[in-house]
């Protein structure tokens, strides 16, 4: 099963959300906004707690997101994950062996239907669908990519995680630490 049957990949924003995940029972994370200075102390502080942090390529101040960049982070940093938007981005990800999420914001059909044609082209490891409150949508992306879908955006409740799951979500991703909280003891 995906990330080890976790129902929630806690998602920091700043340090000190990122150091509540170090001290929690939750082995997968993902670490949002940081800063390119911040990556080495950052990774050092999840390898040393256990944790498997995603990164989020596309939000990493400092660093413009190109092949040299995921050479670097892939090379230097090894996070457990990259997600990002761009195509570019995940194809180089996949060719380091490092798990690819493919970010979509599917805001309407139109987007809908670029973003299944940016799968084809990128076959990521995971999408990551946002809203994550969409559970038709969720369903939908999966019986078409077959693709493990992580469900993010817009996610407030303990409802809205369970509908995304019980959508075929193979996780949700969040940074609301009241959520965070409740699904830690699973």
């Amino acid at each position: 099963m995906a990330f080890h049957g976790q129902k929630i990949l806690p998602a920091a924003r700043h340090m000190k959300h990122f150091e509540k995940i170090l001290k929690s029972s939750y082995e997968y994370a993902v670490f949002l906004d940081t800063h390119v200075a911040q990556l080495r102390n950052i990774y050092s502080m999840a390898r040393d707690h256990g944790k498997k942090m995603l990164l989020h390529a596309d939000l990493i101040q400092g660093l413009k997101t190109d092949d040299y960049a995921v050479e670097y982070l892939c090379q230097d940093i090894k996070p457990f994950g990259l997600i990002s938007t761009r195509a570019g981005v995940i194809q180089k990800v996949k060719q380091k062996g490092v798990i690819a999420i493919q970010r979509l914001f599917l805001l309407d059909t139109l987007a809908l239907e670029k973003s299944y044609a940016l799968l084809e082209k990128t076959q990521p490891d995971y999408i990551e669908v946002l809203p994550g409150i969409m559970p038709e949508i969720i369903t939908e992306v999966y019986e078409r990519t077959r693709i493990p879908i992580l469900a993010g955006g817009l996610i407030r409740s303990a409802d809205d995680v369970e509908r995304a799951l019980e959508a075929g979500a193979s996780a949700v991703t969040t940074s609301n630490e009241a959520l965070i909280k409740q699904y830690s003891s699973e």
